[in-house]
């Protein structure tokens, strides 16, 4: 079996699995800095102690010059029978900072690699297992490439299927052992994760999915730890595809301290901002939007309480990056039930002056203060309700009131002739056929 991305966590564990669970006696281990990968060493000895026959090898899996000779080295006695893609690289970042360079960086990796891995292996009928991403089916917060990467191989294994081989895209969730690419998440990336409804699998329960994978003819799965208790009480987005498990989300009206059952900066300002604005006094409510706006800003960046943020200081100042820019965009769009931009926090960069933006989205419009005309025309409306049911009065109308509305807006009245003149028009349009109208118009475009 040959598994690449072999300096990988995950790809070290599943070479174990395959040794000790599945009888593998014969690896073909490729990475980019093969032998000379830091603890190779080590596990090769664990594996030949197990009796399996490893080989390891530097190698560009994307490179197809690279690939071919690797493939060349497989022997005849042993022949391949299995290809666990497990490689993979990530350049995370939001997509207006994306280029073609970091999309190729991370495409190149997973795409290139895998496409090359189904060509140079196709004749030999190994089996081709790609280790995708929950990335490319429920998206990830700045990880547009990423996504974009693992939907491929999700499709690609799925159509390899469909004409005959032996093709699988397992979509990961997150493994609770720190690999070379969550190995640098921060407690707050993984608390966003968390709040995402992903909780992490320990490498046991997700090589035991692995086993239930492998034992299937369906070409597509996506081993996770699904949280749906996170997903009800969460104030953000919930992914599209994960609705029907989440149906009912828990609203939140009041504001907690954390304590030990709760998240930090416990997320009790959900439910609907206008809906809270509408109860509350014009003088209360800025207060309220800023509060809100504390509380999610905390959430995102780890703080265990809102009061530890300066409304007044930038968000920059206090550890928000482009990435938690846009988690806390999303949170409040969902929690304002409006579209806001993704450069929201850089056009109001302080908690104070975000508030301020958020409240003129979202405050609802004061009554219309009473007034003697509003009144006397309210009576009018109600005292002529038999004359808009007689239609010779209603032309008489219409022009009576645009007028009124002309005034109102400004306008300066028409001229008596003009007048006549609109309604001479609207007779005479009244008067005309439908296929002379046609023509009438069709005839003034063409001269235009």
């Amino acid at each position: 079996m040959l598994v690449t991305g072999a300096a990988g966590v995950l790809a070290r564990q599943v070479a174990r699995h395959l040794v000790t669970a599945h009888g593998t006696r014969s690896l073909l281990l490729a990475g980019r800095r093969g032998p000379a990968a830091e603890g190779m060493s080590e596990l090769c000895e664990e594996l030949r102690g197990h009796g399996a026959h490893v080989t390891v090898a530097a190698c560009d899996v994307a490179d197809r010059d690279a690939l071919s000779a690797l493939l060349a080295q497989v022997p005849a006695d042993r022949p391949l029978t299995a290809v666990v893609h497990a490689a993979g690289v990530l350049d995370d970042g939001i997509v207006q900072s994306l280029t073609p360079e970091r999309l190729d960086t991370v495409l190149r990796a997973k795409a290139d690699a895998a496409v090359l891995l189904a060509e140079l292996t196709r004749d030999t009928g190994a089996a081709l297992i790609l280790f995708s991403s929950l990335a490319g089916t429920l998206g990830g917060v700045g990880q547009a490439n990423y996504s974009a990467a693992n939907a491929f191989l999700d499709a690609f294994a799925t159509r390899g299927a469909a004409e005959g081989r032996r093709a699988q895209s397992l979509a990961w969730g997150l493994w609770a052992e720190r690999s070379g690419m969550t190995g640098t998440l921060a407690e707050a990336d993984r608390r966003r994760i968390s709040r995402s409804g992903l909780r992490p699998m320990a490498t046991a329960d997700a090589l035991a999915l692995l086993d239930t994978a492998l034992h299937s003819t369906e070409a597509w799965f996506a081993p996770a730890d699904l949280d749906t208790a996170a997903l009800r009480h969460s104030d953000g987005p919930v992914p599209d595809l994960l609705g029907d498990l989440v149906p009912a989300r828990v609203r939140h009206t009041t504001r907690t301290a954390p304590t030990a059952s709760t998240t930090p900066a416990a997320e009790s300002t959900g439910g609907g901002l206008a809906e809270r604005l509408a109860g509350l006094d014009p003088s209360a409510r800025h207060r309220a939007v800023l509060e809100a706006v504390l509380a999610q800003a905390a959430l995102v960046i780890g703080h265990d309480t809102p009061d530890s943020i300066d409304p007044e200081r930038g968000f920059l100042d206090i550890g928000f990056d482009s990435l938690t820019a846009v988690e806390l965009r999303n949170r409040l769009s969902t929690l304002a039930g409006v579209r806001l931009p993704a450069t929201l926090m850089f056009d109001h960069p302080t908690p104070e002056r975000l508030a301020a933006h958020l409240l003129e989205r979202t405050a609802p419009a004061d009554p219309p203060a009473a007034s003697p005309v509003l009144d006397l025309l309210g009576a009018w409306e109600a005292q002529f309700a038999d004359a808009f049911a007689d239609p010779a009065l209603h032309d008489g109308l219409r022009l009576r009131l645009r007028a009124l509305l002309d005034r109102l807006d400004g306008i300066p009245a028409p001229a008596p002739d003009a007048v006549s003149g609109v309604r001479d028009l609207d007779s005479a349009v009244d008067e005309v056929s439908d296929d002379e109208l046609r023509a009438f118009l069709e005839g003034d475009l063409d001269d235009a």
